[in-house]
């Protein structure tokens, strides 16, 4: 039966895929690639020769009701982003609302996605968290940090590289500078790095260390001053170790 699959591809080590993934991209009539150079090179190493097509945030307004028609008409399709689940910081959103808008059914296959991994290895409560992307680059960028200033769940943003430094002095601003933060770099690729401590103690890492690669940032929740103070001690007694 036609219908549209959300695909979720490896976030760096190509062995991150489900067996499942693989058929699918296998058995659909065509791929919808956020970068199709990208996905060329996931399909080359997987041994799959499929059309491709891009879809992403600069036509996805204009292609969604095209590829819905077509799934309309029997097709199946699969829809992947460079990296994780298509969706999550990615192009997915409009197609899949415009598939559950005319009826057509949509799956979606659980997968990697850098958002996870980052958070349960952070140290931090997992069993409730605050999902953030990627904060907008200039408007509105502070009243947001702001607005989050009193949340308790942990938050996890995305960031560049080019802008991890900046951002983490924004933290230290409006967060406090003793508020933990565990910072990942290059999940599940040969340099993976995790550096955690206070806001001010991995900006100052940061500012030594120059930052490459793919970061996620998780911000502790605020906590009760008392609990604050025992985590950043247990924390540094940790580093000292």
């Amino acid at each position: 039966m036609s219908k549209l699959y959300i695909v979720p591809t490896p976030i760096g080590n190509l062995e991150d895929i489900t067996l499942r993934a693989i058929r699918i991209l296998k058995e659909a009539d065509f791929i919808l690639a956020e970068d199709t150079r990208t996905t060329s090179v996931l399909l080359k190493h997987l041994g799959i020769e499929k059309r491709l097509y891009a879809h992403h945030k600069f036509n996805e307004h204009a292609t969604s009701a095209s590829v819905a028609e077509s799934i309309g008409e029997g097709r199946t399709v699969a829809l992947v982003s460079d990296a994780g689940t298509p969706g999550i910081s990615d192009p997915g959103f409009l197609l899949v609302r415009t598939c559950v808008e005319a009826g057509i059914e949509v799956e979606t296959l659980p997968g990697a996605t850098a958002l996870i991994p980052a958070l349960v290895q952070s140290g931090f409560p997992c069993d409730r968290f605050c999902f953030e992307g990627f904060l907008p680059q200039k408007k509105g960028r502070a009243r947001r940090l702001e607005e989050l200033k009193e949340e308790s769940r942990s938050i996890i943003f995305y960031e560049s590289p080019y802008r991890v430094v900046k951002t983490l002095e924004q933290f230290a601003e409006i967060f406090g500078a003793e508020r933990l933060i565990s910072v990942s770099r290059e999940l599940s690729k040969k340099f993976e790095q995790t550096v955690r401590g206070t806001i001010e103690e991995v900006t100052a890492h940061f500012r030594e260390h120059e930052p490459k690669g793919e970061f996620v940032i998780v911000v502790a929740g605020k906590p009760e001053e008392t609990k604050q103070k025992h985590h950043v001690n247990k924390y540094k007694n940790q580093e000292q170790e």
